[in-house]
């Protein structure tokens, strides 16, 4: 079976982490530091914090705040994390509607939306295509509201030649298993506020201000101080280790997403509705969703052929948790039923490409 997502690793990763379990610490140290430093350069921020999830990253990054109540406004074609992050910091999650060619957040529906309530802004950058982040961050300036940039399908991604990740006052990445940048789990924030960032470094590890590592290079001071209630959220070295390995092969393994990408949009684009890549915009191409009829007899169409082919995502807002949320969003609402995610993965071959192109033609020619 053709996955719809693989992780591309090799030797490189596995000498990584042989190091690391080598060197007698695998915990929360010097790994994780480097990780954080080259990730900091490579999105042009100012710090990097390390976290064993995005979701985890996602619920400080609101937390940092310190908001008391309010309301988070987020796109319903996302993963439960964007919303969730509202609720884990008792503001009420809102819903606007997706642009119906990039299914993107849209930004005449998030004006619609704000109100005196309205605190926060969680953009996602879905499949890897950034967001109007030109008008995002004007909105978010002439209203006070802040902006967070959920990057999770977006490492390298590029919006008018910056990276995505500069834009909020805080940007969520991923490092899930299926990402880009993969480490089996684990997550980054990046920012340009201090503040921010020597608050998120002890809500990371349960409010406590030094860790083992740092007060072992002290000769090992046993002392330490919890000055507020934390959260039991970094990651090890050895996660950290795979990172940095992944790091340096990003632009690469990224430039072969795109190659597959036009390849299945040349292949399908008098088949079925292609995704969209506008011009001021480099993807990193995380995913390949395209716009179909008749998607579920596609899908399992395509299990007969050796093919896996998913959706993401159904809006949030179907999920039993926000049934008393009366969401306005026409486009979701009609745009997901006919979304179809495709295999997409750098190490794929060309016999795995041509395969799932003849089987999507297939089925549409003997429709």
């Amino acid at each position: 079976m053709i996955p719809i997502f693989k992780p591309s690793m090799g030797e490189e990763e596995a000498n990584a982490v042989k190091n690391v379990l080598e060197s007698g610490w695998i915990g929360l140290g010097p790994k994780t530091k480097e990780f954080e430093k080259e990730f900091a350069n490579y999105i042009g921020s100012k710090y990097a914090i390390a976290f064993n999830s995005c979701s985890a990253a996602l619920h400080l990054a609101v937390k940092a705040l310190n908001l008391k109540e309010g309301e988070l406004i987020t796109t319903p074609i996302t993963f439960i994390s964007d919303a969730l992050a509202a609720n884990y910091n008792n503001l009420e999650p809102v819903f606007a509607d997706i642009e119906r060619e990039t299914l993107n957040i849209d930004v005449k529906d998030i004006k619609r939306k704000i109100n005196s309530k309205t605190k926060v802004i969680i953009s996602v950058h879905y499949g890897g295509h950034p967001c109007e982040l030109d008008e995002l961050v004007k909105i978010c300036e002439e209203k006070n509201i802040f902006l967070i940039e959920d990057c999770a399908h977006a490492i390298g991604s590029e919006f008018k030649e910056t990276k995505v990740g500069n834009f909020g006052i805080m940007s969520c990445f991923s490092f899930h298993a299926v990402k880009n940048l993969a480490t089996g789990d684990g997550g980054m924030i990046t920012t340009n506020n201090k503040e921010i960032y020597e608050k998120l470094m002890k809500l990371r590890w349960l409010g406590i201000n030094k860790s083992t590592f740092d007060r072992t290079n002290e000769k090992y001071s046993w002392d330490y101080d919890v000055s507020e209630i934390g959260f039991k959220y970094h990651p090890n070295d050895i996660s950290s280790a795979i990172g940095l390995v992944q790091l340096k092969k990003l632009e690469k393994l990224n430039e072969k997403r795109r190659g597959i990408f036009k390849i299945y949009n040349e292949a399908f684009k008098d088949i079925i509705e292609t995704p969209i890549w506008k011009k001021e915009i480099k993807s990193a191409c995380h995913n390949y969703v395209a716009k179909v009829d008749k998607r579920e007899e596609l899908i399992q169409f395509l299990a007969t052929k050796g093919i896996a082919a998913g959706v993401h995502y159904k809006p949030l807002y179907l999920h039993s948790i926000y049934s008393d949320i009366k969401a306005n969003c026409p486009v979701a609402d009609s745009i997901w039923k006919n979304i179809i995610t495709l295999p997409l993965y750098p190490d794929m071959t060309e016999d795995e490409i041509q395969q799932v192109i003849k089987g999507v033609k297939e089925f549409y020619s003997s429709r």
